[in-house]
C-alpha cells in the first residue's frame, strides 16, 4: 500500500471544500441570507450563515465524511485523486473507524489543517490524529 503524504490529502481537502461552500451556498440562498450588490458596474453576490446555519454545515459535513470514507472508501476529492481510507489490512474502513477519525478531524484541522499536516510529516505511516487513533491509512487506490 502505497501511503499519501500532505499534498495529496491537501488538494481533496480543496476539492470537498468547494463542496461544503456549495452546500452552505445553497442553505443560505434557502434561508434568504444572501445579498446581490452592484458596484463600478460589477456585480457581486454575498452570502452569510448564522450560528445554527453553520453548526448545520458543520453536522453535515462531518456526516458527508463518515458515509463516505465508510461506504465509498473516501470522500469525492479524494476518490477523485485516486486515494481511499483503508485499515491496516488494507480493508475498506468500518463506520466506527470513520467516526473515529473524522471526529479527530476537529483537532487535525486546527490552524488550516497544520496540525494534521504536522502529524502527517511526523509519522512513518503518513498518519494524521485521526487516522493514528482508528487505525486507518489514506493510500493510492489500485485497480
Amino acid at each position: 500500500m502505497e501511503r499519501v503524504g500532505v499534498a495529496l490529502r491537501f488538494v481533496a481537502i480543496l476539492i470537498d471544500g468547494v463542496i461544503f461552500f456549495l452546500v452552505a451556498f445553497v442553505l443560505a440562498l434557502l434561508s434568504g441570507n444572501t445579498s446581490n450588490n452592484s458596484a463600478d458596474g460589477m456585480q457581486t453576490i454575498g452570502f452569510h450563515l448564522d450560528g445554527s446555519g453553520m453548526l448545520l454545515v458543520g453536522v453535515l459535513s462531518l456526516g458527508y465524511y463518515i458515509i463516505c470514507e465508510s461506504l465509498l472508501g473516501g470522500t469525492l476529492g479524494k476518490l477523485a485523486l485516486g486515494l481511499r481510507v483503508v485499515d491496516k489490512d488494507g480493508d475498506e474502513i468500518s463506520l466506527s473507524a470513520a467516526l473515529i477519525r473524522n471526529l479527530l478531524r476537529i483537532v487535525d484541522g486546527l490552524l488550516f489543517y497544520l496540525v494534521g499536516a504536522i502529524a502527517i510529516w511526523s509519522s512513518a505511516d503518513h498518519q494524521r490524529l485521526g487516522d493514528r487513533a482508528a487505525h486507518t491509512y489514506v493510500v493510492r487506490r489500485h485497480s
